[in-house]
């Protein structure tokens, strides 16, 4: 747990903290905010903060606390709506609609109401306290404070007035939410947040394509440690999930190192003895040549020993995959019935990078997951608005799933088919094994080659071995010792093949 203003581990232990009713929010607040305070959250139209104050106010509810909800901009009636979108009860919140009535719009009331004078601003506040003081609540939110600033006008008038509201729920203690839309910039929300004790930040991220990408970050909370950076953060029904940015560090069990064996020998031959529990291997080659047949057949072999493995396939079609491994005489069913083998497509529009990490981890928590297929890196990439933020997130992603113990397997893409072969991005250095595949002509037939050219936790098969996929098989043959540059392609034959017959794969 990184981030924090002064902080005092001797204190820390002993504040008390309330839960925000945001899944996954009080694991980024190290459990919750502390109580007693005033924070500010900010965010765009459209980031979710009303849901957010929905789900802090509820949250007192069901812990038997007195909470009242103070909208200055949406009415009561929009309030309940966006809660029975979400499945909740509103018959226990007290909400204070500080908003002309519908039958009192004529520009006489509204400028009673609303008039940007000084003492129009105070007499606000103070209609809104007297109503909030009559409660006693344990949980206050304003909604929006950007109707007190249109009232204020001046900066200073602003200022002031929040100033107040902080030193009358001083020593209360009432935590106090304070939503804020963000429609001025600079230096109002530079004042505002160093009024606050703590700040949360709600950011919606456009996409050229598929859905919106949102992100919170704890910008600020007084003496109190947090989990510093973005964290992505998905609204569906049932309100916010917020998505903790993976720390690796913080994760450390033992686990003992093992093979993890594909069930064909030439393979695990290749590998010298299998690919091993706690690392991630690579494989990566031109399109079409066998990348996610040999990684589907890791996963089923590790389900027929009985571990659980999962294979989340970006760019094939579950049943196309299902119908390829049936053809290839691994039969899948029973494993999928028995939950050993569970297969997920992920559509990369639909997904925000957090959310998946999360996925991952809870099968690995849950359910003692023993290897990880993500097929492939490519449809990863694509769930990423930013290229260059790739690598650090899944930096973290492979030393977490290697710290459990868990054996991972990433397909890559390469652009070309025969000869130079680049990728869209390297990840290589990050993989602890590299499977690298090979399409070579020879005799008028293209012909695929497997070589393993890394391999950090052990020896390994310095050979070139074939690989085919005929007659319903997988086969791995022996090392193509008769054949020079195969790596290029274009090999030269330097005597018989196999069985006389210049094949090379038994």
């Amino acid at each position: 747990m990184n981030g924090t203003e002064g902080q005092n581990n001797g204190s820390e232990a002993v504040r008390s903290r309330i839960k925000t009713g945001v899944s996954g929010l009080d694991d980024i607040l190290n459990g919750g905010l502390p109580k007693g305070h005033l924070y500010l959250v900010q965010g765009d139209p459209g980031t979710g903060k009303t849901t957010l104050a929905l789900q802090f106010l509820l949250e007192g509810i069901r812990r038997g606390e007195r909470v009242i909800y103070v909208t200055l901009s949406e009415s009561r009636r929009e309030l309940e709506e966006v809660a029975r979108s979400h499945g909740w009860s509103t018959e226990s919140l007290q909400i204070y609609e500080m908003a002309p009535a519908e039958d009192d719009l004529s520009p006489e009331a509204q400028y009673t109401v609303f008039h940007p004078s000084e003492v129009e601003l105070a007499d606000t506040v103070t209609a809104i306290l007297e109503q909030v003081d009559a409660i006693q609540p344990q949980r206050v939110v304003f909604d929006s404070l950007s109707e007190l600033r249109m009232l204020a006008r001046d900066p200073l008038k602003y200022r002031r007035q929040i100033l107040a509201l902080k030193r009358h729920f001083s020593g209360k203690n009432c935590t106090v939410l304070l939503l804020d839309d963000r429609t001025a910039e600079g230096s109002h929300d530079l004042q505002l947040q160093s009024i606050a004790h703590g700040v949360v930040m709600m950011q919606s991220l456009e996409r050229d394509f598929g859905i919106k990408r949102r992100r919170v970050e704890v910008r600020k909370l007084r003496g109190s440690a947090y989990r510093e950076g973005y964290h992505d953060y998905t609204i569906e029904t049932g309100g916010i999930s917020v998505f903790p940015r993976l720390v690796a560090a913080e994760h450390k069990p033992g686990f003992e190192r093992k093979p993890v064996s594909s069930g064909l020998a030439g393979l695990d031959e290749l590998f010298g003895g299998g690919i091993d529990t706690g690392t991630s291997t690579l494989f990566i080659g031109p399109a079409g040549c066998g990348k996610s047949t040999i990684a589907l057949r890791y996963a089923v072999s590790s389900a027929q020993r009985g571990e659980k493995a999962v294979i989340f396939t970006f760019d094939e079609a579950i049943a196309t995959l299902l119908e390829r491994a049936k053809g290839l005489r691994m039969e899948v069913a029973a494993l999928l019935e028995n939950g050993t083998l569970e297969i997920q497509q992920v559509d990369p529009a639909e997904l925000a990078p957090g959310e998946f990490v999360a996925r991952v981890r809870r099968l690995v928590e849950q359910e003692q997951l023993q290897v990880v297929v993500i097929d492939s890196m490519n449809g990863f990439l694509n769930a990423m608005p930013h290229e260059q933020f790739l690598a650090m997130q899944l930096h973290e992603l492979l030393s977490y799933l290697g710290q459990q113990g868990v054996a991972t397997i990433l397909t890559l893409a390469q652009h070309g088919f025969i000869g130079s072969m680049q990728s869209s991005i390297d990840v290589s250095y990050l993989a602890d094994t590299v499977l690298l595949f090979r399409y070579f002509e020879h005799h008028g037939e293209i012909r695929q080659a497997l070589s393993v050219i890394k391999k950090r936790s052990g020896l390994h098969e310095r050979s070139i071995r074939e690989l085919a996929l005929r007659n319903n098989e997988i086969l791995v043959g022996e090392p193509l010792k008769e054949f020079k540059g195969v790596l290029t392609g274009i090999p030269s034959f330097m005597g018989k093949g196999l069985n006389g017959d210049d094949s090379a794969a038994s």
